[in-house]
This record gives C-alpha cells, sequence and structure tokens, in this order.
C-alpha cells in the first residue's frame, strides 16, 4: 500500500519514507507521546542510562571493552549520560550552596566565586578532566591496541561512575555542608572513585595481569595529577587571582 509522507509529502511504501526517513506511523501527540519520548528519547530508561549504570557497578571494565568493540545498543551514550549526571550533580551543588572551599586569610583567591563558577559549569569542569584522565591512561596503556579516542571513551564511562558515587553520596555531603568534617568526607569519595578507577582498569586490560594493570593505573592517576596541577598553575598565572564580581 502507498503511504503519503506527512513530512516530505513523497509516496512511498513500507514504514519508512525513502526521502527523509519519516516513519510511516505517526501517534497522536497525548500524555502517553509525551511519556513515551521522555522514557526513548530524553533520558531512553528501559534500555539506556539504567543498563549502562547497572554495568558501570556491575562489570564496568567488561562492559566497557564490548561498548568499544562494537556492543552499544543498550548502552546510554557516553557523553550524554556524563553531561547528564554532571549537570544533575551541578544543580545540586548549587541549589544547596556546598561550599568546598574554605578561605584563608590573605588568601588571593576568593574561593566564594570559585564555588559558583564550578557550581554553574559543573559538566564543563567534568568533561574537561577526561581529557587529563586519558593522557595518564594513553601514556601506560599505550600498547593495548587502543587508540586515544577509545581511551577517552574509557574515561568518559569512568566519570560517569564517580559522578554517581557524588549524586549517591550527596544526602552526606549536605549534613556535613560548612562544617569542619566537610574535607574528610570529600576525601573518602574521592578514594572511592580511585578504587572504581583501578577496578575498572583492571577489568578493562584483562590481557595483561592484575597486578600490572593495578601499579600502571597508579601511575596513570600520577600523570592525571601532575597534568591537572599544571593546567591549573597556568591558569591562576594567566588570572593573577579570581575577580570578586
Amino acid at each position: 500500500m502507498e503511504i503519503k509522507c506527512k513530512n516530505c509529502y513523497q509516496v512511498f511504501k513500507g514504514h519508512y519514507c525513502n526521502n527523509c526517513g519519516q516513519s510511516a506511523e505517526t501517534h497522536k501527540i497525548n500524555s502517553h507521546f509525551l511519556w513515551h519520548d521522555i522514557q526513548h528519547g530524553l533520558l531512553h530508561f528501559d534500555k539506556g542510562i539504567l543498563y549502562s549504570l547497572k554495568e558501570l557497578f556491575t562489570r564496568p571494565g567488561h562492559s566497557i571493552r564490548e561498548f568499544i568493540e562494537g556492543k552499544r545498543v543498550k548502552h546510554f551514550k557516553p557523553i550524554s549520560l556524563v553531561v547528564l549526571l554532571a549537570t544533575f550533580y551541578g544543580f545540586l551543588y548549587h541549589y544547596f550552596h556546598i561550599h568546598y572551599f574554605v578561605k584563608e586569610p590573605n588568601e588571593p583567591i576568593d574561593y566564594v566565586n570559585v564555588n559558583e563558577w564550578i557550581a554553574t559549569h559543573f559538566s564543563w569542569v567534568t568533561i574537561a578532566t577526561i581529557p587529563l584522565y586519558t593522557i595518564g591512561t594513553y601514556t601506560v596503556f599505550r600498547n593495548q591496541g587502543y587508540n586515544f579516542v577509545e581511551f577517552f571513551v574509557l574515561n568518559t564511562f569512568k566519570a560517569s561512575q564517580r559522578l554517581f558515587v557524588q549524586i549517591l553520596t550527596f544526602p552526606g555531603l549536605l549534613y556535613l555542608n560548612n562544617t569542619n568534617h566537610l574535607q574528610q568526607f570529600t576525601y573518602i569519595t574521592y578514594m572511592l572513585g580511585i578504587v572504581l578507577i583501578f577496578w575498572t582498569n583492571i577489568q578493562f586490560f584483562n590481557k595483561m595481569s592484575k597486578t600490572k594493570a593495578f601499579f600502571l593505573s597508579i601511575l596513570s592517576h600520577i600523570i592525571f595529577l601532575i597534568c591537572i596541577t599544571i593546567v591549573l598553575t597556568i591558569i591562576l598565572l594567566i588570572m593573577g587571582k579570581f575577580p570578586n564580581s
């Protein structure tokens, strides 16, 4: 049966227009349509974000390796996932006025502005750290057969892991906000992130011994810390200090 496309008016047969790709079936826009669009388009909850998060906390390295090798249908896109989680965490950070930094006397940096800037640009800050993690990973694991972009995907998924941990532990962060115990709590979540990084790497690089993968992961993280220190130093040298307004 011939069908007239509602989008470009091309006459075609089958399920999709051969001119513009419009589906032959269009549904009435109602509450059911809106819920379906939220599920399958925005968050893809049925087999996207929930599946990816489950995999990242049950078999992270194996799952990411399979994604890179082509098993991608069930996964939420890595960049979209990290942006979604970082945006949500940044909203919590900003809305509840979390203060990681404490201003010291005669300190040239305006930490109030630093907090606010991080809160409002949390997605970009998170994404900006991924290439720095990737430099470390690529440097020490480059002989494992993956290119820089594939290592970037690996570290993007690992960023989502850490973000989800931060979201889950946010009630503790909120409870300890503006107390002397906040820094201790952030160190604990940081160490949880390190454990996830090492666990993922050991699974991902399964062609080498777990011991070797573990120590190379330590070296990789040291390179990351050096890179981020250099970047922050350059930023501070350029700015001199953060403005008060």
